[in-house]
């Protein structure tokens, strides 16, 4: 599989051989399980000892005639705290347990069950690494990722290692030279504000995935308009998050870097 090295100004500089990964076997099924175990969320749930700060003894004795008795009173038999006492009358109150005022709650968010404990195998987290860099080299999973992407041709996109050197207004001018104007639109990095009820639940933003550049192990890049990934630290939410079939700009160093990858 060959692909063309481009300038920063969209023009060809030479023809290279990709790495053997970009036309290995792409395995969807082994990338949507190490998505599925990657996943992280925060576990949340009230105090382990809230509710229960309370003395209730929660053993009040129903006996007649017997000190801290509750015989004869008509009232329910719910762990209780007594808040003062006249000799052997007390004035007691519900406590604890959720039907009563301040008690721990009753079905509470379990944290325990948030934290995520599925694990990969070494042989199948390289399988999905591999599957995910052929998908970005294949015109279908782009095609099908971005609906806006009728055609694409020469992927993955190579570019010469002087783009890491670039300010933010020369690179966003240079990649559309890369990638052209259609194309361009759908990679650039876009945010806007949410709509719905979503926006006060703390997810008050939405993002696309746009286009990823992979720069070599000892490159460089530092631009909020587009993600940037070292080849060192490549995983396989960085390409294939929401779908695999990413656009990605991979710089020459990169892709030796990859050569090493089976």
């Amino acid at each position: 599989m060959k692909t063309k090295i481009l300038t920063i100004d969209g023009k060809e500089k030479e023809i290279i051989e990709l790495p053997k990964c970009f036309s290995a076997t792409i395995r969807e099924d082994i990338v949507k399980k190490v998505l599925e175990a990657k996943k992280q969320k925060q576990p949340y749930g009230p105090s382990l000892v809230g509710g229960k700060q309370a003395s209730a003894s929660g053993k009040i004795v129903h006996k007649r005639h017997v000190w801290k008795s509750g015989y004869g009173r008509g009232q329910s038999r719910i762990p209780r705290k007594s808040l003062s006492r006249r000799g052997t009358q007390f004035n007691w109150i519900g406590a604890e347990v959720p039907n009563t005022r301040g008690g721990r709650r009753a079905h509470p968010p379990k944290p325990i069950s948030m934290i995520n404990v599925l694990k990969i195998n070494k042989k199948e987290m390289k399988v999905a690494l591999i599957s995910a860099l052929a998908a970005t080299a294949n015109e279908k999973f782009i095609t099908k990722k971005y609906e806006r992407i009728e055609k694409i041709k020469e992927i993955p996109f190579v570019v010469e290692s002087d783009i890491v050197k670039l300010k933010t207004k020369e690179l966003i001018s240079g990649m559309k030279k890369i990638l052209g104007e259609k194309i361009f639109e759908v990679a650039l990095k876009k945010k806007k504000v949410r709509a719905g009820k979503g926006k006060m639940r703390g997810r008050k933003y939405k993002k696309n995935a746009g286009l990823l550049i992979v720069v070599g192990e000892n490159e460089k890049m530092k631009t909020n308009a587009f993600d940037v990934a070292n080849v060192k630290n490549l995983g396989v939410k960085d390409l294939a998050e929401g779908g695999m079939g990413r656009l990605v700009v991979y710089t020459e160093n990169a892709i030796k870097k990859l050569e090493g990858l089976k």
